[in-house]
């Protein structure tokens, strides 16, 4: 129903920025709720932030610290995800995520949505 595809990852300095991109196929996209992870090699997918389709609902994992900061377009069907004073522990394949309304503790498992776009590469050098 939705198809989504992440850009934007690369290899940056450590206190440089990304802007990491999600750009969805498929109707009604201000009608699915994303999300973003990220999964390290050696370490299980981990919740980033977690989007509302209107964009005015906003839930971050903690160790984000006001570093990263979502948000979403939704006349261009793309969400993005600014990544500011990026850290070498930083380093991991982002993915985000689509699912209609997730609430509670959905919204920040993997479990809660319901497409993945493939994943970009996020290294950071100290």
């Amino acid at each position: 129903q939705v198809q989504l595809v992440e850009s934007g990852g690369g290899l940056v300095q450590a206190g440089d920025s990304l802007r990491l991109s999600c750009a969805a196929s498929g109707r009604a996209f201000s009608s699915y709720d994303m999300g973003w992870f990220r999964q390290a090699p050696g370490k299980e997918r981990e919740f980033v932030v977690h989007i509302s389709g209107s964009g005015r609902s906003l839930n971050y994992a903690g160790f984000v610290k006001g570093r990263f900061t979502a948000s979403r377009d939704n006349d261009k069907n793309t969400g993005y995800l600014e990544m500011n004073s990026l850290k070498p522990e930083d380093t991991a394949v982002y993915y985000c995520a689509a699912s209609r309304a997730l609430t509670g503790w959905s919204l920040s498992q993997t479990s809660g949505y319901d497409y993945w776009g493939q994943g970009t590469q996020v290294t950071v050098s100290s």
